[in-house]
């Protein structure tokens, strides 16, 4: 970790004027006074001059500097904590210690900045006498800075509050100068040489967005300190004096950087840090043009097919108001903490997911399938994918369509295909979500199963069931010259008794919507709510948090409110996690700069419903992908082949809006639930007729990769 310094000081700060004449008076003093004997007295300290020189004013510049963190790299992985999905960061900077540092690097630096390093106390006498006499001859002008002098000097400008202080940091001045005198003689008696050293690596900038020493390597040679040649620790210690002078790779920097690199080789060899042979072989290998600095943030990572899942982790944390009080302050903790963030990004389930809708559907298409995927009894997110390309600025990008929707399309206004940043899967900003149709029946089976009725509850559905419910008479699923709503089947056999098992196994909608009737609308919607389901669309979520309201939403049961598979794969979750309610979060563990574990991101659990309630509802649910109820008999599936290919005891549902604008269905075993959408995300009002077909394989074809090699778990019994 490369530590800053702040300044600390002990007297309350003198008048600037006074302090400037003061200081310039010393330092001049300073220098002509004692370029003689410096000359000849290299061993003399330097507290002893200044005392001759001036005492008083020296010894009132601050010596202390407080210690603070440059700003860190974080690295965000898989669940496997191997696969790297993306950095974060303000400042491409990643520290190491001395020993993983090539001693070519530590040897190039001391000869391109201090060939003194290892013999003054901070400031070189000689040094400083020489530089005053050349540059008041009118020579070449020289500073002088020792490498413990320019590390103060670096120090003082990255821990800056402000951005005068950062000026006041680096620029020419005596007293600056003065000031980094004293702050280095007191570094040279906290800090030994190599510790020295080490800050020093680790807080230089070497261009093209490295800073630190880690951060060169990787960027100029795609390697690790510890592996640097002789010739690429000097091109990097010649980059620190001036990183855009000295940039090999413009046409202007290139000569600088190769004779600095060259001046450097010569150094080390004159110091005794390498033979000549040697120095002549370094010169001779040919300098690269190229940098392989590495991308930042979520959209570095489209290309893997993780961007969605990045995005929904980079808005999770900056949600969190344990990283800050504002957004703000949560994305600079986020890219300068140097955090190792271990996601729960499962690498099988993610590459499964993309290669079933890859297989099914183009990225090109205007409808969407989208697929998320939870761990129950965690809520850890295992999967995020859709058919379409993470991308930045995808509103105005020249590659995406003109949207679906007439309105905006007249508008010029382009759709989300083939590449966008919304959060389509997960839902947030303005995407609110899409009507999922039948898979809301689970929450109106579990309402109903609260409310004492057993999965054997028998009602004698009709074709069009009248209900209670009071709707716009001019609406098509009003009975005729009523105000009361009037819902139908999709077929016409879908008539006689039904119970939970065989009414969810074939989704009868004159079975769920007088089910709901019976125990209260606004108790469905209470258990979706409990479930995890947001209501984030404006009418569904005053529908929702209105009781009175919430009491007449006669078509809740059949998924007319919003939601997205990340809801949805959540609620199935908390039926085969024991009725367990979890967060949905995409971390396993978070690992702070110093390696501590923090406890930010883990599973946050609370009972949705009972034990009994929800294994009576995941035994229904059973029905509908094909699967044996352990309690009943199904008498048929919506989806019966997701039980012969998954090959694994499952649960889920179906779901269909009318005139199929959306087409749903989940999967779930006691590892991992899948749910799937194929919708339109740009036009709710769309005429396409979305396919089970293309939505029902991905869903359960990636729950068979997912399972595969996995021991068979059958489901619990309830009590």
């Amino acid at each position: 970790m490369t530590n800053l310094f702040r300044v600390t000081s002990p007297t309350p700060p003198r008048d600037r004027n006074k302090f400037a004449s003061a200081g310039s008076l010393l330092i001049c003093g300073l220098l002509a006074g004692v370029v003689v004997a410096a000359a000849s007295f290299p061993a003399v300290a330097m507290s002893g001059l200044a005392a001759k020189a001036g005492s008083e004013t020296f010894a009132q510049l601050p010596s202390q500097l407080e210690q603070q963190t440059a700003p860190q790299v974080t690295r965000v992985f898989a669940a496997d904590n191997k696969t790297q999905l993306a950095v974060m960061y303000d400042e491409f900077r990643s520290d190491v210690p001395l020993k993983d540092i090539s001693v070519n690097m530590q040897n190039a630096i001391v000869a391109a900045e201090d060939h003194q390093f290892y013999k003054h106390n901070g400031v070189d006498l000689k040094g400083v006498a020489r530089a005053f006499v050349n540059n008041k001859q009118g020579g070449d002008k020289q500073g002088a800075s020792t490498l413990t002098m320019q590390l103060v000097r670096m120090t003082l400008a990255y821990s800056a509050r402000t951005p005068q202080e950062a000026v006041d940091a680096t620029k020419d001045t005596p007293e600056r100068k003065l000031s980094e005198m004293k702050y280095a003689l007191q570094l040279e008696k906290e800090l030994t040489k190599q510790q020295i050293l080490e800050r020093y690596l680790n807080i230089a900038p070497f261009g093209n967005g490295a800073y630190g020493v880690y951060a060169g390597s990787q960027v100029y040679f795609k390697k690790k300190p510890r592996d640097l040649s002789v010739a690429e620790a000097a091109l990097l210690a010649g980059m620190v004096k001036a990183p855009t002078s000295f940039d090999p790779t413009t046409t202007s920097g290139y000569p600088q950087a190769l004779d600095r690199r060259n001046y450097i080789i010569d150094n080390m060899r004159d110091l005794g840090y390498l033979k000549p042979d040697e120095a002549t072989k370094a010169k001779a290998v040919k300098l690269g043009r190229t940098t392989n600095r590495p991308g930042n943030g979520c959209v570095s990572v489209a290309k893997n097919n993780w961007g969605f899942f990045c995005d929904y982790f980079y808005r999770w944390w900056l949600s969190q108001e344990a990283f800050g009080k504002t957004t703000y302050d949560r994305e600079r903790q986020l890219k300068t903490g140097g955090y190792r963030i271990v996601t729960s990004l499962d690498v099988k389930a993610q590459s499964a997911a993309r290669k079933e809708i890859t297989g099914l559907i183009k990225d090109t298409n205007r409808n969407a399938l989208l697929l998320a995927g939870v761990e129950p009894g965690s809520g850890r997110v295992r999967t995020l994918a859709a058919n379409r390309k993470y991308k930045l600025d995808s509103t105005s990008d020249p590659e995406n369509k003109i949207s679906s929707d007439p309105r905006k399309a007249a508008e010029g206004i382009r759709g989300t295909y083939p590449n966008t940043t919304n959060p389509i899967i997960t839902g947030g900003g303005d995407i609110s979500g899409y009507q999922a149709g039948s898979v809301f029946k689970m929450f109106t089976m579990v309402a109903a199963l609260e409310s004492g009725l057993e999965p054997s509850f028998t009602i004698d559905a009709q074709e069009r069931y009248r209900s209670g419910y009071i709707i716009d008479p001019r609406s098509d699923a009003a009975c005729p010259g009523t105000h009361f709503y009037c819902p139908g089947n999709s077929s016409k056999s879908e008539v006689g008794p039904f119970n939970m098992w065989t009414g969810f196994g074939r989704s009868v909608n004159t079975y769920f919507v007088p089910l709901q009737e019976k125990v209260g609308a606004e108790n469905v919607v209470d258990v979706a709510k409990r479930f995890g389901v947001k209501f984030r669309a404006q009418k569904d979520a005053e529908m929702a948090n209105n009781e009175e309201a919430a009491n007449q939403w006669g078509a809740f049961t059949l998924g007319v409110s919003a939601s997205t598979p990340l809801d949805i794969a959540n609620a199935y979750a908390t039926l085969a996690g024991d009725g367990m309610y979890c967060a949905p979060t995409p971390i396993q563990q978070i690992y702070t700069q110093d390696g501590k574990k923090s406890d930010i991101g883990q599973p946050k659990c609370n009972r949705a419903t009972s034990k009994d309630v929800a294994r009576k509802a995941l035994d229904a649910a059973r029905c509908p992908v094909g699967d044996r109820a352990q309690l009943g008999n199904c008498g048929g599936a919506t989806e019966p082949s997701a039980r012969r290919v998954v090959g694994h005891p499952v649960f889920g549902k179906t779901g269909t809006t009318d005139d199929d604008k959306t087409a749903a269905l989940v999967v779930g075993t006691q590892d991992l639930v899948v749910a799937g959408y194929l919708v339109n995300p740009d036009w709710a009002g769309h005429t396409d007729r979305m396919s089970h077909g293309i939505v029902n394989p991905a869903v359960y074809r990636t729950m068979a990769d997912y399972m595969e090699g996995k021991p068979e778990q059958e489901f619990k019994k309830p009590d």
